[in-house]
């Protein structure tokens, strides 16, 4: 029980982000079985699989900025689950479109799909870039790949914007949640530029250096009998 509570102690904040990613999917299967759909359940499948996908994207993107506010390391230790998960559930996404829409119908895809919804090709851009991400982002790989592993994974910032402009064009709303993500994008990747980082950073409350104890001086006679 010991080693159970220090590792929950120790590893808070990963598993509260780890079951905090998995609560929208889990929401979605509760409202499939207590029929609480829409009468076009696919749709909310799409919308609700996509909007979480961006959402835990953007949150992968805000660890860095938070930590050069905070000066907060141990927020870094969420960056890879975020990212998966975001992953995760754009798969999903991809598969309740292909699937549950066009049947696994490459030709229907082909055919009424990309000609009616041109924008699937930017969703699937932005998800082919996010998969090598995903399959390197394990230590090991890390190791492996070296300097080019960071080179790679800047190609995140990529799929973060290839991701908006695929929820934007197929929302067709000039204000609204795409919007809002698209701004939220914006500001990430401003953060990430050396000056405003810099600015940042001087945000960052600084710590209260605590005095280090004077030494005590030891009684004449106590110290005359250690010193025999």
């Amino acid at each position: 029980m010991s080693s159970i509570r220090s590792y929950v102690r120790e590893n808070w904040l990963w598993l509260l982000a780890n079951i905090g990613s998995m609560v929208p999917l889990l929401w979605l299967l509760w409202d499939q079985w207590q029929d609480n759909l829409s009468i076009n359940p696919i749709a909310d499948y799409t919308d609700r699989t996509g909007s979480t996908a961006i959402i835990l994207l953007l949150l992968s993107l805000a660890v860095t900025p938070v930590q050069t506010v905070t000066g907060w390391r141990k927020v870094s230790t969420v960056r890879k689950s975020l990212g998966l998960w975001a992953f995760a559930y754009a798969v999903l996404h991809m598969l309740v479109f292909v699937g549950l829409d066009y049947g696994f119908s490459l030709r229907f895809i082909l055919l009424d799909g990309l000609p009616s919804k041109p924008y699937i090709v930017v969703g699937l851009s932005a998800l082919l870039i996010l998969l090598p991400l995903a399959l390197t982002s394990t230590k090991g790989m890390q190791k492996r790949l070296g300097k080019n592993w960071k080179k790679l994974h800047r190609w995140v910032y990529a799929a973060g914007l290839l991701a908006v402009i695929h929820y934007l064009w197929v929302a067709k709303v000039a204000f609204g949640e795409p919007t809002l993500y698209t701004v939220i994008l914006v500001l990430l990747l401003a953060a990430r530029l050396p000056t405003i980082r810099s600015w940042l950073s001087k945000l960052r409350p600084k710590r209260t250096v605590r005095p280090a104890p004077a030494a005590r001086k030891r009684p004449k006679v106590a110290a005359e009998v250690a010193d025999m």
